[in-house]
């Protein structure tokens, strides 16, 4: 039972003087379990008010102005998990919610994850970065065939040392009509993005531009961010339409609209991160949003949504309050049982803490210095990782390398030589880039660059395919937010990873946020709860029937 404290006003900043509660008196709950029940069934308004010095709370009835003798302390109007985010992003995706599950590479963002979030009205992004052509495309047609009118999108990683990888992605995207496509990692604009956002133009017969490809980009940096946000560089789209890629239509409708629909700003995340903080980097890009639009004058201004971090509701919570018009969330879905994660994985991941994580060796920029946040309980690979590139940079060769140095490293990190492990890199990259082997005979740096990379490739297929014998060289992408969701899932039936299931984790991620926020509503109106309400439990069953 609840007692108003003398110290308190009790009077909401949104509930006039002398405004009075009028409603079935049955409906009013005093215990602690009631109040709790109130206050979440969010599709009902939820009223506290006092009764002879007691403050209940009830989901029925409206405001007054005559008494009754029961005073109203607050009226919180209805707030349904599907009312987060920005109406425009749910619309123009054809999303029930503005919650996003963003791709993780090598499938871990697999078919089984972006069909789940699909059908319940949610945006999944199949992780295409890794995989091959044909894997892509395979997953292409059975997404296609269990979304026909649903909502999904595809990853589109920026491969700088591979670019043959980032054009055959997007001939597929285009080909198959992807019309959704995240694109990642980018450092700059690239002629692949830029022609798969420009072949989707034209003009309607009122002369209003139509967008078929949306691009969401996941970014971190103001530079990268003011490229996606502006329309593509002229010497770009003059070089595609000599090229036959695009027509001088496109081109000149490519200069009038941004390269993307959405930025979404990636704070310390698993994978590609730069370890930035949501609070000061959302706000931040918002701003510069702000500015180009009032350069260019968008029809539609181009959206921001916050990944990073997201893995509680108080996260949820926080990234909406700043404005953001979706969230992403990524780790916390590496270990659900949809992800493309070896059940082994899923443990680990399930039982990570924050402190957890570290930065290490990217496989896809490994000769560019570039690293991923990583989970490094119950792996050695962030470590291995990190001798592989101080070797790199020490030497100009693999025959460079001291005797015993190459001897831990064939002994302990490869199990073969380094010439077994070329020749199975040459056989890669025969089907792969054939275009690799050739810069690498020429330049005995970039053949060991290659072969290092051959360990640090395999290493996360080993992780998703839970390869016997080698879970200590497994490479888990993993932020922070994933031991935040475990300190926050522990002691409910989301503890356990075969629990977890993607929608679930979204719609109490969404419904958590919501009573956190009727909390605080509270708060400010005057009226605080025991810190016995301050938590959100999620509960088994509860969404059941979404989906």
């Amino acid at each position: 039972m609840l007692k108003a404290a003398n110290s308190l006003s009790f009077m909401s900043s949104s509930v006039e003087n002398n405004k009075f509660w009028a409603g079935p008196v049955s409906s009013i709950v005093f215990d602690e379990e009631g109040i709790r029940a109130c206050l979440l069934q969010l599709e009902s308004p939820c009223f506290a008010v006092r009764v002879d010095n007691r403050i209940g709370f009830s989901n029925e009835g409206e405001l007054s102005t005559a008494s009754s003798g029961i005073e109203l302390l607050a009226a919180l109007p209805p707030q349904p998990a599907r009312s987060w985010g920005n109406p425009e992003f749910n619309e123009l995706f054809g999303l029930t919610y503005a919650y996003v599950g963003g791709s993780m590479a090598q499938g871990i963002s697999s078919e089984e994850l972006v069909i789940a979030l699909g059908k319940a009205g949610m945006l999944g992004s199949f992780g295409a970065a890794g995989l091959s052509p044909a894997r892509i495309e395979a997953a292409i047609k059975r997404i296609q065939a269990e979304l026909p009118t649903e909502p999904y999108a595809f990853n589109l990683i920026h491969s700088p040392s591979e670019e043959s990888i980032e054009r055959r992605a997007v001939e597929l995207y285009l080909q198959y009509g992807v019309s959704i496509v995240e694109a990642s990692a980018f450092l700059d604009l690239t002629p692949h993005i830029v022609r798969y956002r420009a072949a989707g133009l034209s003009q309607d017969a009122n002369g209003n531009i139509q967008i078929k490809n949306r691009v969401i980009a996941k970014l971190s940096r103001r530079e990268v961010a003011a490229k996606f946000m502006q329309p593509a560089p002229e010497r770009i789209l003059r070089d595609l339409v000599e090229a036959g890629q695009i027509t001088a239509e496109q081109a000149a409708l490519a200069a009038k609209v941004p390269g993307a629909d959405y930025i979404t700003v990636e704070a310390d995340s698993g994978g590609h991160t730069d370890n930035r903080p949501l609070v000061c980097l959302l706000p931040s890009l918002m701003d510069l949003r702000d500015e180009i639009q009032d350069k260019y004058g968008y029809a539609r201004p181009v959206g921001v949504g916050a990944a990073g971090g997201i893995g509680t509701p108080a996260a949820t919570l926080a990234a909406f309050m700043m404005g953001a018009d979706y969230v992403v969330t990524g780790s916390a879905n590496s270990a659900c049982v949809e992800a493309g994660t070896s059940e082994h994985t899923k443990k680990l991941l399930a039982q990570a803490e924050m402190p957890d994580v570290m930065m290490a060796p990217s496989a896809d920029m490994f000769e560019m210095g570039v690293k991923v946040q990583l989970l490094k309980r119950g792996t050695l690979f962030p470590l291995r990782s990190q001798k592989l590139y101080d070797l790199y940079r020490a030497y100009d060769s693999i025959e460079q390398i001291p005797a015993a140095e190459l001897a831990i490293v064939e002994k302990q990190y490869f199990r073969k030589s380094a010439n077994e492990v070329w020749a199975e890199t040459v056989k890669f990259f025969q089907e792969r880039d054939p275009e690799q082997l050739a810069k690498a005979q020429e330049n005995p740096k970039r053949k060991m660059g290659l072969i290092f990379r051959w360990y640090l490739g395999l290493s996360s297929r080993w992780s998703n395919t839970g390869e016997k014998g080698r879970e200590m060289d497994y490479q888990i992408w993993c932020g922070p937010a994933m031991g935040a969701f475990n300190d926050w899932v522990r002691g409910t039936y989301l503890e356990q990873p075969q629990n977890r299931k993607a929608v679930d984790v979204g719609m109490h991620l969404l419904t958590g946020a919501a009573y956190l926020n009727r909390l605080q509503a509270l708060k400010m109106a005057g009226l605080q709860l025991p810190i016995s309400f301050k938590r959100y439990r999620p509960e088994a069953g509860k969404f059941n029937a979404i989906g």
